[in-house]
Parts: structure tokens; sequence; C-alpha cells
């Protein structure tokens, strides 16, 4: 370790350590990331400082210019960052100090770099919060604009992936818009959560100076201090609940990106993905692979792998600080910057995809997709109980099987043959068209239920 390095620590430790334990406990090499915050968080304890009368305004003005003059050089790639310095709060300071000399050594007055990096990390995960917000609402203008073009065009519904009844596009897309819907409200609700600041906790303890925490949480965005010095330095509940919210968003992208994958296939063909998000095969020329959709289905892995992980570092440590905290912020950054990707190539697939609405029709009318509409005619016509409707129709579905066709190809006669209640209003409620104006509950597939939702949902998004 270099002298720098051993002033820093304040002249406990004669030798530095040698190249293994610099390594494994240096962490300026990812935590670089935090350095805007860094400097945010330093200027508002400045200023703090001089407001309190902890240390003068003279000092306070040179050390908020040097902080900026750091950040300067940070953002345009002329600071040298130095492992021997461990981190981004002591690569700051040193740099400061070697700015304006020895007001740089008055800053950390009434904090630790427990608190520190505690704040600037909360700061970090609630920007990401916000931009997890805004990236989701994109996703989801795109998906409503395509459930507007396509609020009547109908398609099977599956269960199993097997066909189940009709429904229509319209209805399809806007089950992911309010999947995303409930994704914002969770990064919303952590965020609320979050929103507490734990600078001035200090080590652990608390600080003996007479400090204003309340002025630092609110010049920098926070709802109010931390309430327990402990927990404030210990806690790290709001990179978890970004991560389980960002493992709960990227399981609904991945749903997504299977159906895309699926409905892209020559087997389906229900849709085409822009060459945009497509690419080709080496070895094959008619292949056009929806690489981008694989890729965001795969991403569940590292963003559900960073929450285990966390998880995993968290689960055995006492009050308040340990060094296992120091694995927190690789995972936490890896899984940020996963999702952002994955929810800005999934806006781009869905603006750009173009849907085949004459290939989700014929398949809307296969696989005997309207048996429920027959069973609820019998029942509403003819007066059978549901289980015997289902019974009833399932011998006419047997039938149709076996002679090669679909329930409304059968005659009134073969119709008959299975329960003699059958008329030939039975035909109006077979085709796929009927199927899904008839489904009118809140909710459901009916198009001026689709055309309701997008419509709130527009006013939301708006």
């Amino acid at each position: 370790m270099n002298d720098d390095a051993n002033k820093m620590w304040g002249g406990r430790f004669a030798a530095g350590p040698d190249a293994i334990m610099e390594a494994i406990n240096a962490s300026i090499s990812f935590d670089q990331r935090l350095a805007r915050q860094d400097i945010q968080g330093s200027r508002a304890h400045a200023a703090m400082l001089a407001a309190t009368g902890i240390i003068t305004h003279n000092d306070a003005e040179a050390i908020g210019e040097g902080l900026l003059t750091v950040l300067s050089e940070i953002e345009t790639g002329t600071f040298a960052f130095s492992t021997a310095l461990e981190d981004i709060h002591m690569n700051v300071e040193a740099r400061l100090k070697e700015l304006i000399g020895e007001p740089a050594g008055r800053l950390h007055t009434g904090r630790s770099r427990n608190d520190q990096v505690a704040t600037d990390f909360r700061l970090w995960v609630r920007e990401q919060c916000d931009a997890a917000i805004s990236s989701i609402q994109a996703l989801q203008k795109a998906l409503l604009g395509q459930a507007e073009v396509g609020a009547d065009w109908v398609m099977p519904g599956f269960t199993h992936l097997q066909t189940a009844q009709p429904v229509t596009w319209g209805h399809h897309m806007m089950a992911y818009v309010e999947m995303l819907g409930r994704d914002a409200s969770r990064f919303a609700d952590a965020r609320a959560r979050m929103n507490e600041c734990p600078l001035g906790a200090a080590a652990l303890a608390g600080t003996s100076f007479p400090i204003d925490r309340d002025a630092t949480a609110k010049a920098l965005g926070f709802d109010r201090p931390s309430a327990n010095s402990l927990d404030a330095v210990a806690d790290r509940d709001f990179a978890l609940e970004f991560l389980s919210a960002s493992s709960i968003t990227a399981m609904h992208l991945s749903r997504l990106a299977e159906e895309l994958v699926i409905w892209s296939s020559a087997q389906f063909r229900f849709v085409s993905m822009s060459d945009r998000f497509s690419t080709g095969s080496s070895i094959m020329p008619q292949k056009k692979n929806p690489d981008a959709a694989e890729l965001v289905r795969a991403k569940i892995g590292r963003i559900l792998g960073a929450t285990v992980g966390l998880f995993t570092v968290m689960k055995g440590l006492p009050l308040a600080y340990s060094k296992d905290m120091q694995e927190d912020k690789q995972q936490v950054f890896d899984a940020a910057d996963s999702l952002m990707l994955s929810l800005a190539a999934m806006e781009g697939m869905v603006s750009d995809m173009s849907v085949n609405e004459s290939a989700l029709r014929v398949a809307a009318a296969s696989g005997f997709s309207t048996a429920t509409d027959l069973a609820d005619w019998l029942v509403r016509e003819a007066g059978l109980p549901f289980r015997d409707a289902h019974h009833v129709t399932g011998s006419l579905v047997a039938m149709a099987e076996e002679q090669g066709k679909d329930l409304p190809d059968l005659t009134l006669d073969q119709m008959k043959s299975a329960h003699v209640a059958i008329t030939e209003g039975v035909f109006d409620v077979l085709g796929v068209d009927n199927s899904v104006k008839s489904r009118t509950s809140y909710g459901g597939t009916a198009p001026e239920r689709v055309r309701e939702q997008i419509a709130l949902w527009k006013g939301r998004l708006a």
C-alpha cells in the first residue's frame, strides 16, 4: 500500500497488505459507479457541517467546489482511480485533498464510511427504481399500441399450451399491461420504503457532533433520516426489494419473450419480428432467429441469481456492519443493467413486430375452441345443468373429431343426436367472433371491454 493509503488509514498499519489482500479488499473497480452519489452526499454533508457551525463556511465552500472538480474529472475520464485507496469514497477524498489541501480533512467530520456508503448506495438504487418505472411504462405504451390495433382480432387463448377458448389479440396484450402495472407499483412501493437517509448514523452509534440529519435528508431528497443508527448502516433491505421487484419483472418479460419465440415460429406464424431484433443462421439461409427475445428470456437467470446471492450474503450478518456487505453492489449493478436492457429490448420488439391477423383467426377457430360456448348455450337456452351440458358438448366434440370436422361444421341433425333440445340458434355462438363478443363480463375478452381497459390505461400513463 502506498503512503497516501497509509495516511488515509490514520497510521494504524505500519505496512500495507500484500497483493492478494489488496485485490480482495478493494472495491474501486466496481463502486466507482457510485461517484456521482458519493459527491452528492458529501456536498450535502459539508453544507450541513457549515450550517451547524461544525466547520467554517469557507471550508465548506472549498470542499463543495473541490468536489465538483473531482466529479468533472471522473465524468471526463481524466480521474486516476487507485486500487490502493480501496473504494470510491477514499479515492474522492484523496483527490480532494490534492486539490484544496487541509479543508478536505474536515469533510469526514461526524460521519463514517459505513453511513456514507449506505447513503450512496441507497441514492443509486432509488434512481434505478425511477428508471425501471419509466422503462416499464414505455413498454406498456408499446403494448397498448398493439392492443388498440387488434382489439377485435380473434386468436386462440391457451391453457397448457392447448387451444382453450377464443380471445382477442388486444386482450392478450392487455394481460401484459396489467402485469407490468403491478411491476411498476412494486418499484414505487420499494422506493417509498427506501427513502430514509442513513447519513449521520456514522459508524453505527451516531455522533457526538451537533449535526442536523433532517437537513442532509432534505438536501438529498429523502423523506426523513433513518431512525436507528445500527439499522441505518446494517440495512440492505432496499437493495433486496429492488432485486425482488426486478426478478418478478424479469419473469414477466421472460414469459412474454417465450410467447414471441413461439409465435414467430413457422408452426405458429402469429407474429414476425423485425430485422432489428432478429439474426440469421450461419448455415441455414432461410432462418430468422428471435435472438433478442431469447436473450430477454434468459436474463431472469442473472437477475434472480443476484437476488439469491444478496440474500445469502445478508442472512447471517450480526449488527451492524461487516465487510461481507461490500459484496452487495456488483450483483445489484449487474441486475439493474440486465433489467434495463431487457425492458428496452422488449419495448423495441413489441413496437416493431408485425402481427399476422389471418393466422390468428385460423388458429382461433381450430381445436374446438368454441366448445365452452356450446356448453354455455345448452345451460342458457336448453336449461341443462352445466355438468350435463359439459357431457353433451364432449360427445359432440368426439363426433366432430371422428369426422375430421370442427363443431360449426356439424349439421343440426348431428347436433340433435346428442340432445334433442339443440336448435338452429346454437350456430350463432359457435363462430369465434360471436364467442369473443359474448364475453362481456368485467375483465373479459369482448372487444368493448378491451377498449375500455385500453382507454383506462392510456389515462393512467398519460
